[in-house]
C-alpha cells in the first residue's frame, strides 16, 4: 500500500529545486560529535561519528548513512542527529569509505549495494550492547544500502529503519540527473567524487587505466570506468542492475518507512513500487512535492523540516513497549 504522505510544502517552496537547495542553507541545527575510528575486517576503516552528549547504554540507538559524498557535515545528518538527541536517544553516524575526510586504505570504496561494512557495525553494535534498542535512518544512496542490507539480512539487529529519498532504481535515476537543470546536481556530485578520487591516486601511485578520470561528464560514465571496474561488476548497468534497492522490497521484513517525493530531481517514477509490491512490514509515504532531502515547511525566516519530527515520531512506535511509555 501507499500512504499519501501528510507533507505540504510552502507557497515560497513548492518548486522541487528550491526544495533540494535550500535545505542545504537553511538548516541551522548543529550537533558536537565524536569521532571513532572502525577497523574493519578486511584491513581498512571507516570513521564513525557520536553524537554529544552522550546517552546512556539503555536509551535507544538510531544509526545513520548518508547519501552519495555526504559526511557529518551534509545538512541532514546534522539535523536528524539533533532531532535524534532531542529525543533523548544516542546518533551515530557511519561514514562510508573515504567520506570522513581521509581517503580509505583501499582502492575499493562504497557504492549502493554495498552492505558488508553497515553488516559488520550493526553487529558489533549489537554485541556491545545486547539489549539497546537499535534503528537505523538512509538517506539517497544511504537508503538504497540500508534496503539491500535489509533485504540480506532478515535476522538483523534493527528493530525499525527508515529510508529518506532512495534512488532504488539506478539506471533510470543515473539518466534522469543527466536531464535539464539536475545536471547542475550531477555535476556538483561528480566534482567530490573526482577529487575524493585523485586522492585515492595519490596514495596508490602505482594504479594505472584510470586516465579518463578527468573527462568523465556523467554518474553513469564515472560507474562504468570507476565504480563498476574496482568493485567486481562488468559495467555500470551491471552494477545497477544488481545493487538497485526496488526488487528487493519484497524481500524485507524489518519494520521499515519508506519516505519519498514525486518531483525528486534526481529520479523519475519508476522508482515508486507498485502498491502490489509492498510487504507488509513497509510503509511507503509518497508525497506531490518535497524535492530530494528536502521536506521543508514554515516561512523563509523560520523553516522547519519536517521529516525529521516524521521520523523520530514513527520511531517511537517501534520501540520496544516499555521505552514507548517513557517516550509518549
Amino acid at each position: 500500500m501507499i500512504h499519501t504522505s501528510a507533507f505540504q510544502p510552502p507557497w515560497w517552496a513548492r518548486n522541487s529545486h528550491i526544495q533540494t537547495i535550500f535545505a542545504k542553507y537553511l538548516h541551522r541545527q548543529r550537533i558536537s560529535h565524536k569521532r571513532e575510528r572502525l577497523e574493519l575486517p578486511d584491513g581498512d576503516f571507516v570513521d564513525l561519528a557520536w553524537g554529544l552528549p552522550e546517552q546512556g547504554t539503555q536509551k535507544p540507538l538510531v544509526v545513520l548513512f548518508h547519501g552519495l559524498e555526504g559526511s557529518i557535515e551534509s545538512h541532514y545528518i546534522q539535523g536528524m542527529m539533533a532531532a535524534i538527541h532531542q529525543q533523548g536517544w544516542q546518533a551515530v553516524l557511519m561514514h562510508f569509505r573515504g567520506c570522513s575526510g581521509e581517503p580509505n586504505r583501499f582502492l575499493t570504496s562504497y557504492h549502493s549495494g554495498a552492505t558488508e561494512d553497515p553488516h559488520y557495525l550493526l553487529t558489533l553494535l549489537r554485541q556491545r550492547y545486547p539489549e539497546r534498542p537499535i534503528a537505523a535512518i538512509g538517506y539517497s544512496l544511504g537508503g538504497n544500502m540500508l534496503i539491500n542490507y535489509l533485504a540480506k539480512h532478515s535476522r538483523t539487529p534493527l528493530c525499525a529503519a527508515a529510508v529518506v529519498s532512495a534512488p532504488l532504481q539506478l539506471s533510470a535515476c543515473a539518466d534522469r540527473i543527466n536531464l535539464g537543470l539536475s545536471r547542475c546536481y550531477q555535476g556538483y556530485l561528480l566534482k567530490g567524487m573526482k577529487e575524493n578520487w585523485q586522492q585515492k591516486l595519490r596514495r596508490h601511485p602505482q594504479l594505472s587505466g584510470f586516465s579518463e578520470l578527468n573527462s568523465i561528464t556523467s554518474l553513469r560514465e564515472f560507474d562504468d570506468k570507476i565504480t563498476a571496474p574496482v568493485h567486481g561488476f562488468s559495467s555500470a548497468q551491471d552494477y545497477y542492475q544488481s545493487c538497485s534497492g526496488l526488487p528487493m522490497l519484497e524481500k524485507i521484513s524489518t519494520q521499515t518507512l519508506i519516505i519519498h517525493a514525486a518531483d525528486d530531481p534526481f529520479m523519475d517514477d519508476t522508482v515508486i513500487p507498485d502498491a502490489s509490491d509492498i510487504p507488509p512490514a513497509i510503509t511507503y509515504e509518497l508525497s506531490r512535492g518535497g524535492g530530494h532531502l528536502g521536506f521543508i515547511q514554515g516561512s523563509p525566516w523560520r523553516p522547519h523540516f519536517w521529516l525529521n519530527p516524521r521520523i523520530t515520531q514513527w520511531l517511537v512506535q517501534q520501540w520496544p513497549p516499555y521505552l514507548k511509555d517513557k517516550d509518549q
